[in-house]
């Protein structure tokens, strides 16, 4: 029989898990969320609940999203389990974590499943969905009808790999930059100059692969021949940005990053940032 995803509960109630909850909420589902304190959760949308123990009928998907730490993980999925039986559908939200390694402890892998949100995840229209080898199609179909049906739509990954497709592609592109910014070769401010005023418009229209299409293959080619060998292929993480994360300098967090943010209204931006995405968004479909 077809599985059918009605009812899901959410573990952990932090920034992103938050906004998974409102997705669910929202679009009609039957939402949880698992926390240690319901008491201290005032702001949850109508269709959802807070809880501090596992509910005795079986969620059709719970998602985790609790720190990136894999003892924590291994934990939670294994309590999951023998909870329930393999009747649910296990979901990891992990950015990072090799995902067969977070579903190791597990007997019933053909009922896990990778869902990667992007922050801010109520707003973010794309989801991440990543299948181990053992998950089964109808889990997979399952899994995004009723991401659809939240309002989402998905990236199918068909083999499980780190970082998934959008991390992936961001930390290659943040490497090179980070690099070249710590090489005195270019500022931070002309890198995202580039990305907001270049590459991220021209991308929006064109995507990245079809872009080289039109553009065409031979003259990428003949591009990658000359620009890949001069690459940082260190395959180490860039000094300049473990540095600044040892001596505290993180971003908006501490005040300062590659920018200083003491003086900036940063709720302020943020909330104007998310009305241009929306904008953006809604163009970005108008034009489909």
């Amino acid at each position: 029989m077809k599985t059918s995803i009605n009812s899901v509960m959410i573990v952990g109630h932090g920034t992103m898990g938050r906004g998974i909850v409102e997705t669910f909420a929202k679009n009609g589902f039957e939402t949880s969320v698992l926390t240690r304190d319901p008491s201290r959760i005032d702001d949850l949308p109508e269709h959802a609940t807070a809880i501090s123990d596992l509910p005795d009928t079986a969620p059709d998907l719970i998602i985790e999203s609790i720190p990136e730490d894999m003892a924590l993980k291994h934990e939670l999925f294994t309590k999951l389990e023998k909870a329930y039986d393999g009747t649910s559908i296990l979901a990891t939200n992990t950015s990072g974590l090799p995902i067969d390694e977070v579903a190791a402890p597990l007997a019933h892998k053909d009922k896990f499943i990778a869902i990667h949100y992007m922050q801010p995840a109520e707003a973010f229209p794309l989801v991440e969905v990543c299948r181990l080898n053992e998950t089964t199609d109808d889990v997979m179909e399952a899994t995004v009808e009723a991401l659809a049906r939240s309002g989402k739509e998905s990236i199918i990954l068909q083999k499980p790999v780190i970082g998934f497709l959008i991390n992936r592609l961001q930390h290659a592109l943040l490497h090179e930059a980070y690099c070249m910014i710590e090489e005195g070769i270019v500022s931070a401010a002309d890198v995202d100059k580039f990305a907001r005023r270049g590459f991220g418009p021209r991308m929006c229209v064109t995507g990245l692969i079809e872009q080289k299409d039109i553009s065409g293959i031979d003259v990428n080619a003949a591009a990658q021949r000359s620009i890949v060998p001069d690459l940082n292929h260190s395959g180490k993480p860039c000094q300049m940005l473990q540095d600044m994360a040892a001596r505290g300098d993180i971003g908006v967090k501490s005040g300062k990053g590659f920018y200083d943010w003491a003086e900036r209204d940063v709720d302020a931006y943020r909330k104007l940032a998310a009305a241009k995405l929306d904008r953006l968004w809604i163009a970005l479909s108008d034009e489909e």
